[in-house]
């Protein structure tokens, strides 16, 4: 059994939080999108929303034209303000990446993605400034200096890879990162600007030479960016990729790698910002979708705020085309919610999340454990994987916990997602894994994607409870602990239920000493999530 401490051992930042991905910016002009992001913001709440392609053709921004046999440009921000205008009334706010090459602007041809990103440097850097002067001065006008000095500006995506950034030319994206600095800071010098938003693969060296030529060349950096993911290369079957995974804690070590490769340089202490993580970098992994993804993920998100400033899941809804439109409501997307906001395990890892506190108490390889100020204590405990698969992982789990109380009981309640419960591709599957389900399908599959929950009241003994979970194979579980104020009136009799005479109880209060009540996550003679008392 673990003792958790009655003091907090420090706060338990909301990094995790802080920013979340999305696919090209234009799509949340659809209302599938927009829909979706609302229900993530009742449920979770980020802060900031990254997307690509702010500045590629889709988004309609850079719009030359030729008057009296001269050049000129005409910036176009029609759908540049809908889109912001859709995520402030949503509740979040933009973290700007400045991407990809206009046509008309591009030194070439080369594109990426299924939309066709332009991915080439500008034929005229000065028409580049002036596109990023623009496009910065006029969300200023529109939204106000205050407001926009909020939104970190995040210079291209991915550099040092072919498919994103020509020749994964170094000196080209240097060139670019210091053109497009200087262009932030003219519309105004407290504007964020940073980068250079590198793979997980990045060579050795590259962002301490990015360090080297900011300082040598007195380049702003207000912030840094980096990538991580945990998968090995893909194995393609049709509309879908299967990779290997490394053990989740490689992302926490990639999480540290600029701090670590920073240390010396005059960007040292600088914020570091993870805008984009996951397992898979492919749209198209069923891992994606599954409880064993969740599990896997749990100690990332619990102890990601040790490495980093900010680590934002790439991404909340699988409205994504990097690859073409989907071909199934469950394929294999980033998302944490499908198409039709059906709820993945994943989204529910974030949604327990949402409901801990800041006071951290205690955490460790199976367990998170913090304090609200108005006193309650929430237990975030998750299953062990295997990344490898050559295992199923564990069928059961305990954690078992000593917790802090004040004196008297308290109410339990026990949020459960596992392969049965909080799980729509389990449902999804029985049902033949439609690739359009109907009306009454959605609604069965909403249904399924619920967490099962259950309550307790258990007793406090020298200012502790006794907690004891038992969790399922790939399970995360949310324990939620409070004083108990009981207010029964003292004629309360369960056992007069049917109108008897007093006399033996009938069943009781759940949870009531020396009473029968139902395991913590489930009801007596029904299938449910592993107790919270005595395992299944």
């Amino acid at each position: 059994m673990i003792r958790v401490p009655a003091g907090p051992a420090g706060r338990f930042p909301d990094a995790w939080r802080h920013c979340v991905g999305t696919g090209r910016l234009e799509l949340v002009l659809r209302r599938d999108h927009q829909d979706s992001l609302a229900q993530l913001q009742r449920d979770i709440g980020f802060r900031y929303l990254r997307g690509h392609g702010l500045l590629s053709d889709g988004m309609g921004v850079h719009r030359p034209y030729t008057w009296q046999g001269t050049r000129r440009v005409r910036h176009s921000f029609t759908y540049v303000d809908q889109v912001v205008d859709a995520l402030l009334e949503a509740g979040i706010r933009p973290f700007l990446e400045l991407g990809f090459m206009p046509a008309a602007l591009a030194s070439g041809e080369q594109t990426v993605f299924w939309w066709g990103a332009n991915v080439t440097p500008p034929a005229d850097h000065k028409e580049w400034a002036a596109l990023v002067r623009a496009t910065l001065g006029h969300l200023v006008d529109r939204y106000g200096l205050d407001e926009v000095r909020t939104w970190p500006v995040e210079v291209w995506n991915e550099p040092d890879l072919t498919a994103f950034w020509q020749d994964a030319d170094e000196s080209a994206y240097h060139r670019l990162y210091e053109v497009t600095a200087h262009a932030v800071k003219e519309v105004d010098a407290s504007l964020r600007v940073g980068g250079p938003a590198l793979s997980p693969g990045a060579g050795e060296g590259w962002l301490e030479r990015f360090a080297e030529y900011t300082e040598r060349h007195g380049v702003p950096v207000d912030f840094v960016s980096r990538h991580a993911y945990t998968s090995g290369p893909a194995q393609h079957v049709p509309f879908g990729t299967h990779q290997t995974l490394a053990p989740a804690d490689r992302l926490l070590d990639q999480f540290a790698a600029p701090r670590r490769e920073l240390k010396g340089t005059h960007l040292a202490g600088l914020p570091v910002h993870i805008t984009e993580f996951n397992s898979s970098y492919r749209p198209d992994n069923p891992v994606h979708d599954t409880a064993f993804h969740a599990a896997y993920l749990a100690p990332v998100l619990a102890a990601g705020a040790d490495h980093a400033d900010s680590f934002s899941y790439w991404t909340f809804s699988d409205m994504f085309e990097e690859e073409g439109v989907p071909t199934a409501l469950f394929h294999g997307g980033f998302g944490l919610l499908t198409h039709r906001q059906i709820k993945k395990p994943t989204y529910h890892l974030y949604a327990f999340l949402a409901r801990t506190g800041g006071e951290l108490l205690a955490r460790g390889d199976d367990h998170l454990v913090t304090r609200h100020p108005d006193g309650r204590t929430v237990v975030l405990a998750w299953s062990p994987v295997d990344p490898t698969g050559e295992t199923p992982g564990p069928g059961r789990h305990t954690v078992h916990l000593s917790v802090p109380a004040p004196p008297g009981e308290v109410f339990v309640r026990r949020s459960t997602v596992d392969e049965e419960h909080g799980n729509a591709r389990t449902a999804w599957q029985r049902m033949g894994g439609p690739r359009s389900p109907g009306a009454r399908q959605l609604e069965i599959l909403r249904e399924a994607a619920e967490p099962a929950r259950g309550h307790r009241r258990l007793p406090v003994e020298n200012g502790r409870v006794d907690l004891r979970l038992t969790l399922s194979r790939h399970e995360i579980t949310l324990a939620e602990i409070e004083p108990v104020r009981d207010e029964t009136p003292p004629w309360a009799d369960e056992g007069r239920l049917l109108g008897r005479e007093p006399g033996p109880p009938l069943g009781g209060v759940p949870g009531q000493p020396g009473e029968p009540g139902p395991p913590l996550g489930g009801v007596p003679g029904q299938p449910g999530p592993p107790s919270g008392g005595e395992p299944r």
